[in-house]
């Protein structure tokens, strides 16, 4: 094997750990990269991107309304009772409260029947954002493109909040898909959306990325909306912390401070001028971030006395299992 191709061996194990835990899937319309060299490019870009901090797509699941009466609300919250154009996922623009009130009838009566209220959450609302500065048209065709691929099979409604100094988009989705099947987002789900969101936005010329909060080295612990508007009106009985200080964060940020050490370690070993860099880039990211940097430092002190990555020697068809039991073997940063 060459070198080349081991570093890229290496970038496709240990990035996809970093920026695809899970083995998360984004669904896409384009062809998908299958080469080795193919699969470590796309891990390269994803690298550049992050550590050159790029914007950050946002995906929000708000809430989940129980029954007919709350979904009709919230449509006429984000459609400031019609007054905002609202289009729903046959391409439909309307404008108007009596409009607002076709489409919660459609919903209550088409498929399942809806009560006023229900037990179960009938519709979830999903807001759709980028940093300040984006243009709200392209925001609004991405969020469009995202929608059409995430909830092919849903009843949906979206609105764009231009006229506000950080554009989003709500989206409203039937709960029921149109053959039955119930929407119930997870985590992983959430990963996703914004991964696929974040993908519409760059076909469109809008610089995004999707990456985790412990692969940024973000520990920051970002308040529900509840909990804003709770605190805003004095109701928050227990604030919640601002930094992430739980088991599974420290977890993760280890997970992602090692999975960088080695990445970073093998791109210093490499022939390309190009790597190199990309190797330093991202010794500075990481000195400058909230990752696990004992981990890090563990890797640099070993370039230091002389330690180097048998690249040629690491076999990347190994298992997770099989990589780490031959750390010592090939001298990784383990």
């Amino acid at each position: 094997m060459s070198p080349s191709a081991a570093i890229d061996g290496v970038l496709v194990e240990w990035g996809d750990r970093l920026f695809y835990p899970g083995n998360r899937i984004v669904k896409s319309r384009s062809p998908r990269l299958r080469s080795l060299q193919g699969r470590a490019d796309v891990i390269r870009r994803r690298i550049e991107a992050t550590v050159r901090r790029a914007p950050q797509a946002m995906v929000k699941v708000t809430g989940g309304r129980r029954g007919m009466n709350a979904i009709a609300a919230h449509l006429r919250y984000i459609s400031k009772n019609g007054r905002l154009p609202i289009e729903d996922d046959r391409g439909m623009v309307e404008k108007g409260a009596d409009a607002v009130r076709d489409i919660a009838r459609q919903w209550q009566f088409g498929g399942s029947y809806i009560g006023g209220v229900s037990h179960r959450r009938e519709a979830f609302n999903v807001m759709l954002s980028m940093p300040r500065g984006t243009d709200p048209l392209i925001l609004q065709e991405a969020a469009r493109e995202f929608a059409k691929i995430e909830f092919a099979d849903h009843r949906f409604v979206m609105v764009l909040h231009g006229h506000q100094a950080n554009p989003h988009m709500h989206v409203s989705v039937k709960a029921e898909s149109k053959d039955g099947k119930r929407l119930n987002p997870r985590k992983e789900d959430l990963h996703r959306w914004r991964e696929t969101f974040a993908e519409r936005l760059r076909e469109l010329g809008i610089d995004a990325e999707a990456t985790r909060q412990a692969t940024r080295g973000v520990v920051r612990n970002y308040p529900d909306l509840w909990r804003k508007r709770a605190g805003e009106e004095g109701r928050e009985r227990v604030p919640r912390l601002e930094r992430k200080t739980g088991a599974a964060a420290t977890e993760s940020r280890k997970s992602a401070g090692h999975a960088w050490a080695v990445i970073a370690q093998a791109l210093r070993e490499s022939p390309d001028l190009h790597d190199q860099r990309l190797g330093l880039s991202i010794e500075r990211f990481v000195t400058g971030r909230s990752l696990d940097r004992q981990v890090a430092n563990k890797a640099a002190a070993r370039a230091a006395t002389g330690y180097r990555v048998d690249l040629v020697a690491f076999d990347v068809a190994r298992t997770w299992r099989k990589a780490g039991a031959a750390c010592g073997r090939v001298r990784f940063a383990c």
